[in-house]
């Protein structure tokens, strides 16, 4: 009989950002960011242990404040698979995966992370989700991240731009002729894989999109794919911030 698979749930927490520095520790209706966002990892039934991987004292003193877990890490890491390496490194233990759960999503739906490591069987390299696009505005948004996928859910190409391309129809009518998908960033590394691709440079579709997954896909690895139901709400800004506030809880 097969042991089953142990999964580390990391939510990468950095102090420093440029639209909006400390976010982690913006209050959303008397509870931080980070604490919203690790409370509903928690809520996971697939993790079997969560932690904060943060770099800078405030954070780890917040999480310490509501019982949470927590590990430092550099305040050099470009990206937040860089810093999950990093902390998965620290902590140790016999894990399969890591699931990276954004630090800014704190109205993430465990059922989400539960539908990502649903995939993790052992073989599965890489995983993530896709949504269906639905809305045709959604569709053209600047900086939504789409992709396109082979016949077994395994990623063939993310982009900043729409794909694909609809040839001899107009856009508004695109959603017409084909099903479109945008990317819905919680990711899964094998163990081994994470140790791997954080030692890749980075790739030459990975400068042009700036999509680090690019980089994994241009060097052989897999990406597999779950479909959700669920939106996420990603606050990069403090304007995001007030209008999610209203969205969940003042509608």
């Amino acid at each position: 009989m097969n042991d089953p698979i142990k999964i580390l749930g990391l939510i990468p927490a950095r102090y420093a950002s440029t639209r909006f520095p400390a976010k982690a520790l913006a209050d959303i209706e008397g509870k931080s960011m980070i604490r919203r966002v690790y409370e509903q990892a928690k809520k996971s039934s697939a993790l079997d242990t969560v932690y904060v991987a943060t770099d800078h004292e405030a954070i780890a003193k917040e999480v310490e404040t509501f019982g949470g877990r927590y590990v430092m890490t550099r305040a050099d890491h470009q990206s937040g698979t860089d810093r999950c390496s990093e902390a998965l490194e620290k902590i140790g233990g016999e894990y399969d995966y890591v699931v990276n759960i954004q630090g800014d999503e704190p109205f993430i739906h465990p059922e989400q992370i539960d539908e990502c490591a649903g995939l993790l069987d052992g073989k599965v390299e890489l995983a993530t989700l896709i949504a269906k696009v639905h809305d045709a505005d959604e569709l053209y948004k600047d900086g939504e991240v789409m992709v396109v996928f082979d016949k077994n859910h395994n990623a063939l190409y993310f982009s900043r731009h729409t794909i694909p391309f609809v040839q001899s129809v107009q856009k508004k009518d695109w959603m017409k002729h084909q099903s479109f998908y945008k990317h819905v960033a919680v990711y899964a590394y094998r163990t081994d894989v994470l140790a791997s691709i954080t030692k890749l440079p980075v790739s030459s579709l990975e400068k042009s999109e700036k999509l680090e997954q690019l980089r994994w896909l241009e060097n052989g690895y897999s990406i597999k794919l779950s479909e959700t139901k669920y939106d996420n709400i990603c606050i990069d800004t403090p304007e995001d911030l007030k209008w999610a506030i209203k969205k969940i809880f003042k509608a």
